[in-house]
């Protein structure tokens, strides 16, 4: 499946002149995840990776942790009236023994995933392993060359300059995955997910950089997928420090060129 940027006629405006053009959108389409059959939320997201994207959205919710949690994940057929797949409803069955989460109370956009939960005490789901203990440590020029090592890996931004990125990297700043999407939660859940499938939960000495700033959620969703240090490119969030500062987690924001502000958990850097 191939949706993850479209072609638009537009007019390109410049001093005086008016001409016709083409630009390249990313692409941004809902999906629906099911679980069991029964609804569960609905995501304004970048089409691809959607299997990820529905694994990393249970770990971010405390459902799953290791890949045997979830039984199947696949598309629903027949999501049009004349009988067409969409691609844009997958349904998730997790094994036996394993609870379900309970339902989101709205759709997400591709903005927020928080919006969704019934309340802020239900964001603060408990996490299945603690980044407190992890040891790793980080050399700061290896710290300030994520920015561009994850720049890099943005194929589709190249295309459109309307996508998030999320990466992981080893404390030696190798990447081992990364995502775009319109949505910087999807982006990251994509990361968990893929994380989850290959068997590598908790993510114990990684760096989760973000290309974006740094939100409670995106906090949130490093501890759960037990990441030590989470770098974004632009300014964390009150919320998102001291989330950070109770969970044991370093928080990196304006990461950019060669300098850094370290939020918490400075012994790591």
């Amino acid at each position: 499946m191939s949706r993850v940027a479209v072609k638009r006629r537009i007019v390109r405006v410049k001093d005086r002149s008016r001409l016709p053009a083409v630009d390249t959108l990313a692409a941004e389409e809902p999906l629906e995840i099911r679980l069991g059959g029964t609804p569960l939320t609905v995501t304004m997201r970048t089409p691809g990776d959607d299997f990820d994207l529905a694994a990393g959205f249970l770990v971010s919710e405390g459902a799953v942790g290791s890949p045997g949690e979830i039984a199947t994940i696949r598309y629903c057929a027949g999501a049009t009236v004349d009988g067409g797949n969409t691609y844009n409803v997958l349904d998730v069955r997790l094994s036996p023994g394993v609870p379900a989460p309970e339902p989101r109370n709205f759709s997400t956009t591709s903005s927020c995933g928080v919006c969704g939960k019934a309340s802020l005490e239900a964001v603060r789901t408990v996490a299945r392993w603690s980044a407190a203990g992890d040891p790793v440590t980080l050399r700061p020029d290896m710290v300030t060359s994520l920015p561009d090592r994850l720049r890099a890996a943005q194929r589709v931004f190249d295309r459109t300059g309307g996508l998030h990125a999320a990466g992981l990297f080893t404390a030696e700043g190798e990447p081992l995955c990364v995502r775009e999407d319109v949505g910087r939660h999807n982006a990251v859940d994509k990361l968990l997910g893929w994380a989850l499938r290959e068997g590598r939960l908790p993510l114990r000495g990684c760096v989760l950089m973000v290309s974006g700033r740094a939100s409670f959620e995106l906090v949130q969703k490093a501890v759960m997928g037990g990441v030590p240090v989470l770098a974004a490119v632009s300014a964390p969030s009150s919320l998102a420090a001291e989330l950070a500062a109770e969970e044991g987690l370093t928080l990196i924001g304006f990461l950019r060129g060669n300098s850094m502000n370290v939020y918490t958990g400075e012994r790591r850097v």
